[in-house]
């Protein structure tokens, strides 16, 4: 098999399951709760678990991937993921499944950077439009589809089998990869960044769960109260050492590139946009006006038909409109559309629903896949670990604020945590997400008019022909 076909599919394979992963649980917790006879915020671990597990993988993953090499450390991931998807499955107590969820967390926090560094480096940046198609799925497709699966598979079958669904998936995506990906190491100039390592991990994972249970159980509580502050202390003193070490664990001096850090600035408040209001709308039209899990998961699925729409949109206008021009309008545009599922009467409406959410996935991934691609289009080969490793860790960090943003603005605003059935509180909170989407606006400005070019004479026919299979 062509090597960068066979990077594709594994590619989509493995972050499907790890896209899935991030939000499939969450119509499940309150029958994982009566299962194992525990109260639903001690469930919520399962999901809180997963995330900090993941951000504290996600600064060593791109170290990982340039020492060790890329189709290495991957698989390696990828086999530790599918593994422990099986433990999660046949766990037996809250204990056990959580433990089972930490191990899933930190495999998957390797697998989203590794695996599109895999991707970058197999495709030069003026063929990496034509990766929208792939690219659209496992990053914003499936978090849009794991609620209404989770909640299918919970109410028909068992909430086991959200996780048993990633055992064959993974088995085989881990076959492939080792008989069709090709191995590739970069130079890692001097040894590991232990302190940046002792700084930057320990931050993230600390800012996480302070942003994963500070709405649930109270900002002061004692264990969020000291987490989130020690969080940021620690980051800020990570941050100040990166940027004076020799050799860092993350490169953060890559974002004096201005595109590479407009794009990564657009990664965090459109991330924190679309989880926000993923995870205020369904609230809203479950707690406020009466719908069941099923069908306030369903609420979310036209997003996933926009985003699919949105791969061909991207792939045939970014080359003649360029970044900037594509990305500017379908941001204000994506702005009014969340803007709008807010305004009383809308959410009302069925059809009004799934039009508006369509537009969201329309809208909001034509601006993502365009500032992803242009993002990176001059971030050279050898930095790609480290680069993807930074923009991912800013994407996650930025969905988590955006799920603690519009939860603590519900709280705020009188909601109780979903018991409330006054739609007030969920509305104000899906404007907060609108206004976080209207900030990504100004990033975009920054990003460049003109498309990437391809190289002179390249090998564009054969590269078509790889792509197209």
């Amino acid at each position: 098999m062509n090597p960068r076909i066979a990077v594709v599919i594994v590619y989509t394979a493995a972050m499907c399951m790890n896209g899935l992963d991030s939000t499939i649980v969450n119509p499940a917790l309150l029958t994982i709760a009566r299962d194992f006879g525990e109260p639903v915020s001690a469930a919520n671990t399962v999901e809180v678990a997963f995330l900090v597990a993941l951000a504290v993988a996600l600064p060593v993953a791109g170290w990982l991937g340039d020492r060790f090499g890329t189709k290495r450390v991957f698989l390696g991931a990828l086999a530790v993921f599918t593994a422990a998807s099986a433990a999660c499955g046949l766990s037996q107590g809250l204990t056990a499944l959580v433990l089972a969820r930490v191990v899933q967390g930190v495999a998957g926090g390797l697998l989203t950077p590794v695996g599109m560094t895999l991707l970058f480096r197999a495709f030069p940046p003026h063929e990496r439009m034509k990766l929208s198609k792939v690219l659209i799925v496992p990053t914003a497709l499936m978090p849009a589809l794991g609620p209404p699966l989770g909640g299918f598979l919970t109410e028909h079958f068992s909430w086991h089998w959200l996780f048993f669904v990633n055992v064959p998936i993974g088995a085989a995506a881990v076959l492939l990869g080792v008989v069709g990906l090709r191995e590739e190491k970069e130079d890692v100039e001097g040894g590991f960044d232990l302190k940046g390592f002792l700084l930057a991990t320990p931050a993230l994972g600390l800012l996480t769960y302070a942003l994963g249970f500070g709405p649930a159980h109270g900002w002061t509580s004692p264990s969020v109260a000291v987490a989130g502050p020690l969080g940021l202390i620690l980051l800020v003193a990570g941050c100040v050492h990166l940027l004076r070490a020799g050799n860092p664990l993350l490169e953060l001096r890559l974002l004096a590139d201005k595109v590479f850090a407009s794009a990564t600035v657009l990664a965090l408040v459109t991330s924190a946009g679309l989880m926000g209001v993923l995870f205020a709308f369904p609230l809203l039209y479950q707690a406020a006006l009466g719908a069941s899990a099923l069908d306030a998961g369903l609420s979310v699925f036209p997003e996933a038909l926009g985003l699919m729409l949105a791969s061909q949109v991207a792939d045939r206008l970014m080359p003649k409109l360029g970044p900037r021009l594509l990305a500017v309008p379908a941001l204000l545009l994506a702005t009014g559309v969340f803007a709008a599922l807010a305004v009383p009467g809308v959410a009302e409406s069925a059809w009004a629903v799934r039009a508006l959410m369509f537009c969201v996935g329309l809208v909001l991934g034509t601006a993502v896949l365009t500032v992803q691609i242009a993002g990176f289009a001059d971030v050279p080969p050898p930095a790609m670990g480290r680069a993807m490793g930074l923009f991912t860790i800013v994407r996650t960090l930025g969905g988590a604020l955006g799920i603690a943003a519009t939860a603590a603005v519900i709280a705020a605003s009188g909601g109780a945590h979903g018991q409330d059935t006054d739609p007030g509180p969920y509305r104000a909170a899906i404007l907060v997400t609108a206004g976080l989407v209207a900030l990504g606006t100004l990033a975009a400005l920054r990003m460049p008019k003109e498309a990437p070019a391809p190289p002179p004479f390249d090998d564009e026919p054969q590269e078509e022909e790889a792509v197209a299979a």
